[in-house]
């Protein structure tokens, strides 16, 4: 299926898009282009082909969560310029 410089006009106005004759022409080149790969790769078999998440094997390796004591809150709080509620107090941004 080739796309034609009338269907690339279609899409740009449907987004709303301001192009030049000459990149309408490069566009429908470029689509039409990627349209015949996507046609190549329809006609592959692959019937017996397992579908895959992911195009390599990956695995996630992650620590065990084991539950270990924390810092002080008054050792945390020493080096802090100010506390306010039992938090750090910043200055304000807007």
């Amino acid at each position: 299926m080739a796309i034609t410089k009338k269907d690339v006009e279609y899409i740009a106005h449907l987004s709303r898009l301001n192009i030049s004759d000459n990149e309408k022409d490069e566009y429908a080149s470029q689509l039409s282009k990627i349209l015949e790969h996507i046609n190549r790769l329809n006609k592959l078999n692959t019937d017996n082909i397992e579908p895959t998440y992911y195009a390599v094997d990956t695995k996630n390796v992650l620590r065990k969560d084991i539950e270990e004591k924390s810092i002080e809150k008054e050792k945390v709080f020493k080096s802090a310029p100010s506390i306010e509620k039992n938090g750090f107090k910043v200055p304000k941004i807007i």
